[in-house]
């Protein structure tokens, strides 16, 4: 049995922070920017670990919002890794 699910967020820098979470996606995870929304997919066999991977994005979700929020506060069109780049 093959267990799906979606997340679907509204931001004002959805591409910001699809950007920063895409990256801790596992295999079966993908993230995409629409509009305003970021929406998450996940598929797994294993509902608990279906349920920790939602519960670890959904964290990576919040620390993105409020790293995004600053980034466009301050100016910045986006993240940079610790080189101080851009992320490809």
């Amino acid at each position: 049995m093959i267990i799906r699910g979606s997340i679907r967020t509204n931001h004002s820098h959805a591409k910001c922070i699809a950007d920063s979470v895409s990256t801790d996606n596992l295999s079966e995870m993908r993230t995409l920017a629409e509009g305003d929304f970021v929406i998450t997919s996940i598929a797994g066999t294993r509902v608990r670990s279906v349920i920790a991977s939602m519960d670890d994005y959904l964290m990576n979700l919040a620390v993105a919002d409020d790293v995004c929020k600053k980034s466009m506060q301050t100016g910045r069109s986006g993240v940079k890794n610790k080189a101080g780049n851009k992320p490809v």
